[in-house]
């Protein structure tokens, strides 16, 4: 029950079942200054529980680009019937590398080598917590990622990454098959000219080549979504992970929507740009529609949603297909 909702409400979602946080839960991994920390969220009950990886962000807040954000998206898709797992990675300011660490501040290749390590790893986790013990279905994995957490999943995903300052990191291919589809939430878009003079003398990672990203995945942006301090070309900068792969199937367009899309990254938080309860709504219910019908052919619910979104919530959103 959410009495702030209003068109939204017609967009199709499962009964909500109680879900269950913990948090830390910590993996240790070599090479790295400390263990990777973790929130996991997850339903109370049941069993072959698929499983989504969460990638947060680069925001300004200091908690939210860790394992302590997100919790719209984490404990709707844990009520939806998933296991969210969310780990702390090296940019961020409560537990990351540090300012001064090699490959700061985004740390791009060890977000990345975080989620395959947690894969690697999903059997050990299993163990050292008696409520995940053989109920995680390691056969569905999903990637979902915000901002810098697109660039991340969208590597994962299949997108190349060069490095127009480092000679050694040209056409990178970290593609995870283990990951069976993607959500690229407010992701960044193409690198050179696309981006802003700033962007192009700070950010010299923010080069990627969709045309490898072939793994299914949905591209969600807003089209009031302008960062001017890193691309040239407003909003429409953040959909070109659709327009550019092979594997992006559809396109949420938010209506109104900026980077916050509505208030992903946390209820009454600075991150949230344009916090609004519908279309945070849509793009909670949206993306989990999307994803239960990737992993069940014969789950309609992603079908359905886009047929309420279009006949009773169009003045919030549309989709695109391909």
């Amino acid at each position: 029950m959410n009495n702030l909702i209003t068109s939204a409400h017609h967009i199709p979602v499962r009964d909500a079942v109680p879900a269950v946080s913990i948090c830390p839960v910590t993996l240790p991994m070599a090479d790295r200054p400390h263990p990777i920390e973790m929130r996991i969220t997850l339903p109370a009950v049941g069993d072959n529980l698929p499983i989504i990886l969460l990638s947060h962000g680069h925001g300004p807040s200091l908690y939210i680009p860790s394992m302590h954000g997100y919790g719209p998206l984490a404990q709707f898709y844990a009520e939806q019937g998933f296991v969210v797992i969310q780990p702390t990675h090296g940019n961020s300011k409560v537990a990351g590398f540090g300012a001064n660490a090699p490959g700061a501040p985004f740390f791009w290749r060890s977000r990345v080598e975080d989620f395959k390590h947690i894969i690697d790893h999903l059997a050990e986790i299993e163990a050292t917590q008696p409520i995940l013990a053989g109920r995680l279905d390691h056969d569905r994995i999903a990637a979902v990622g915000h901002s810098l957490g697109g660039h991340t999943v969208g590597m994962l995903l299949g997108t190349r990454l060069s490095d127009k300052a480092d000679p050694a990191v040209q056409d990178v291919s970290l593609i995870e098959p283990r990951i069976k589809v993607g959500v690229l939430l407010a992701a960044p878009g193409n690198g050179g000219e696309s981006l802003s003079a700033h962007a192009r003398a700070n950010y010299t990672i923010m080069n990627p080549d969709f045309s490898h990203m072939t793994t299914r995945t949905l591209v969600v942006a807003g089209d009031a979504d302008d960062n001017p301090h890193l691309t040239t070309r407003g909003p429409a900068w953040h959909t070109d992970p659709f327009h550019c792969s092979p594997g992006s199937d559809f396109l949420l367009t938010l209506k109104g929507g900026k980077h916050g899309l509505g208030g992903i990254a946390g209820y009454d938080a600075k991150e949230t740009d344009d916090e609004d309860p519908d279309r945070l709504a849509v793009t909670q219910r949206m993306t989990v529609a999307y994803l239960q019908s990737a992993f069940d052919e014969d789950d309609l619910v992603w079908a359905r949603a886009c047929d309420a979104l279009a006949t009773r919530g169009a003045d919030l959103a549309h989709v695109t297909g391909k």
